[in-house]
């Protein structure tokens, strides 16, 4: 059994990706206030972000451990928002295993001061931790970023998916053991999950080596709360070895707010944006428009959604990433006064808690989902990419709290989603009886979620028990 301080003290090491890393920022802030100790291993480059996002938290210090040097990745490239193109994502992964020797001796360390932990909380994809954590004796659990029925619905296709062969995609499938909360098809898994593949591609490889120590760790950190979950949190924990528990804290984000602990923190929000979003006079009058940080829209694509929101006539708010897309045939002229474009870093949550925000076009990434439900806001679906089909699913057919985009695939020039589906889906979320159920439900689950991380609620209880059963197994 491993040594501990007498004051309770937590590692937390998030993977170097912004989605992964807030929040696990949030949890760290909730621990602190509940007087936990909280150290966050991270690299250079990523803690000037990671501190500017816990300025004046006393409880909270950060270590800072060297990012390898190897061949096939750009140096400086720290975190995948650094990455030159996807194209260098497996080796980014990759290359976070040789972060193991240094992780070790940050916990050598803190053994030979006897202080070592109560647990380490780490992301899914740093799969060593768990060898790690065993050899000084400080339970690992893990942190995935994902709900719980999207992580369930994953691990059981995995299991079953022999049991679906010969149907058609777009039959409803069965998962033994799991009752979802919508008809699910083949078609409409994630693709990673369906699609063949090469035992030795190291992709493959590095995602059977981090998914063998997910289910032996000691537990499971989800940024969600139950009552979103559809009861498939017994199901989910079943796949677990040794009865690892699943802890549903969530959402994160909002325990600064409940606990009237929000620090404001400058984020240099664009000063144009904040005030066209104060200018609007009708409340929830504005849509939303982000696609997340991963997303791949070609030029073409872009050309749609523009031209659909235009021809919609709601006032938005468009975020773009692209660094070569420029609105067709002077859109950008023509929406002076009636929608805004921004390239710049935003920071999401502030705008989505903006009483002019009505609605969010969304791609469904799990912390775009949690904080549009934590402000009430309904969602357009269009996912994309990893889990984001299961999260749409979820909230348009499982929550009603939002709907789903027509995609069409004979377009062609890289189009999946035609200005006539944005112009629709658009002006059904932002005007129609559809939306209008939605925004109701959007708004129901966002007090759900409030309630929940409230004294009393689910998570608020279950982040209690964590630390208490932490404390007294380990805090010898």
């Amino acid at each position: 059994m491993a040594s501990a301080p007498s004051t309770p003290y937590v590692v937390i090491f998030p993977f170097m990706a912004y989605g992964h890393t807030l929040p696990l920022l949030d949890l760290s802030k909730a621990l602190s206030h509940r007087k936990i100790k909280v150290s966050i291993i991270t690299t250079p480059s990523n803690a000037k972000s990671v501190a500017q996002h816990l300025a004046n938290y006393q409880n909270i210090d950060l270590i800072e451990i060297p990012f390898p040097t190897i061949d096939g990745l750009p140096q400086g490239c720290e975190n995948t928002s650094q990455l030159p193109s996807m194209a260098f994502y497996v080796p980014f992964l990759v290359a976070t295993k040789k972060l193991q020797t240094p992780f070790e001796q940050v916990l050598q360390g803190m053994r030979e001061s006897k202080s070592l932990p109560i647990c380490v909380i780490s992301d899914f994809f740093l799969g060593w931790t768990l060898s790690s954590c065993r050899s000084f004796g400080v339970p690992r659990l893990v942190f995935h970023g994902m709900g719980v029925l999207s992580m369930a619905i994953c691990k059981a296709v995995c299991v079953h998916m022999p049991h679906t062969k010969g149907k058609s995609v777009f039959d409803p499938i069965e998962l033994p053991g799991l009752k979802l909360p919508f008809d699910l098809s083949v078609s409409e898994l994630p693709a990673q999950l369906i699609q063949a593949t090469d035992e030795k591609d190291p992709f493959s490889q590095f995602i059977d080596a981090v998914g063998e120590a997910d289910i032996n760790s000691w537990g499971v950190i989800v940024n969600s709360f139950e009552e979103i979950e559809s009861g498939t949190v017994s199901s989910f924990e079943a796949f677990y070895e040794n009865g690892a528990r699943a802890w549903c804290l969530g959402p994160l984000l909002l325990y600064e707010k409940v606990e009237g602990v929000e620090k404001h923190i400058s984020h240099n929000q664009p000063s144009k944006l904040m005030q066209w979003l104060n200018d609007q006079v009708t409340l929830g009058s504005v849509l939303y428009v982000s696609f997340g940080t991963q997303a791949d829209l070609s030029d073409a694509q872009l050309d749609e959604v523009g031209l659909g929101l235009e021809e919609a006539g709601v006032p938005f708010l468009l975020v773009v990433r692209s660094t070569t897309w420029s609105p067709p045939n002077g859109l950008e002229e023509r929406l002076k006064g009636k929608g805004l474009i921004i390239r710049e870093w935003v920071d999401q949550r502030q705008i989505l808690s903006h009483r002019a925000v009505g609605g969010f076009f969304s791609h469904c990434g799990w912390n775009s989902v949690l904080e549009s439900i934590s402000a009430g806001v309904p969602i357009l679906a269009w996912p994309m990419i990893a889990e984001q089909s299961l999260n749409a699913k979820l909230i348009a057919e499982g929550l009603g709290a939002g709907l789903g985009i027509t995609k069409s695939h004979d377009l062609g020039s890289g189009i999946e989603v035609s200005r006539q589906a944005v112009c629709e889906g658009v002006r059904e979320l932002m005007g129609g009886e559809k939306g209008r159920d939605a925004r109701e439900r959007a708004q129901a689950l966002g007090r759900v979620a409030w309630r929940a991380v409230q004294e009393g609620g689910s998570s608020n209880q279950a982040l209690k028990m964590l630390i208490d059963q932490l404390c007294a197994c380990y805090a010898q």
